[in-house]
């Protein structure tokens, strides 16, 4: 007797349950097909709010190949600054000078930039500080970041960790290290930024 009552119940939880399941196989067979589909047309549209599909459209060999370019750019600019700065060593000091025999602090930095084909208005060391940006904690001590010092009235472009290269009142054009003297003297540090020509075709 009871069995015959709950019959009608159970027959129609096996019909929702048998439903429920048809429709969630449909429903995973639909987004299957989307996916291959938009992994055979490129189709960058997601196939819900929650599932971005993120594609590059660069190879891995494009990748490399921009990696390379954009360090070579990099070491071509760092060994034509070398050049010109090599070119300006151990030439004398002389106020408000751009070489190409002799220079002052200033003249010496703004001669070498130049001469690479990065061009601003020749200015003071002050001017200068006002003009470029602060270098980043990690471009602080790269080769080709401006440093300042003594209350921004001297300027040299650094090397490395260890020295910097300036125009010297006594010695003109040399390379000194940033011992105790230099760094108990320091401003802080400033970046020429470089034009997109001067990274990317720079021979």
């Amino acid at each position: 007797m009871h069995l015959q009552k709950l019959f009608p119940y159970a027959l129609t939880l096996c019909l929702t349950l048998v439903c429920s399941i048809t429709a969630l196989a449909q429903s995973f067979e639909t987004r299957e097909r989307q996916v291959a589909r938009n992994m055979l047309t490129n189709d960058l549209t997601p196939t819900s709010a929650d599932d971005p599909i993120i594609i590059s459209l660069a190879s891995p060999e494009e990748i490399k190949a921009a990696a390379e370019t954009t360090t070579s750019a990099g070491f071509k600019f760092q060994q034509m600054m070398s050049s010109a700065i090599d070119q300006r060593l151990r030439a004398p000091y002389s106020w408000g000078a751009t070489g190409l025999s002799r220079f002052d602090c200033s003249g010496f930095v703004w001669s070498t930039f130049q001469s690479v084909g990065i061009d601003f208005e020749r200015s003071s060391a002050r001017t200068l500080w006002a003009r470029f940006a602060p270098a980043t904690p990690e471009e602080k001590f790269k080769f080709g970041t401006l440093v300042f010092f003594s209350g921004l009235t001297h300027i040299g472009i650094v090397a490395d960790e260890h020295g910097f290269y300036h125009a010297s009142r006594r010695h003109g054009v040399v390379y000194s290290t940033f011992n105790n003297y230099w760094l108990s003297r320091i401003d802080g540090f400033r970046r020429v930024p470089l034009p997109e020509q001067v990274e990317t075709t720079v021979d």
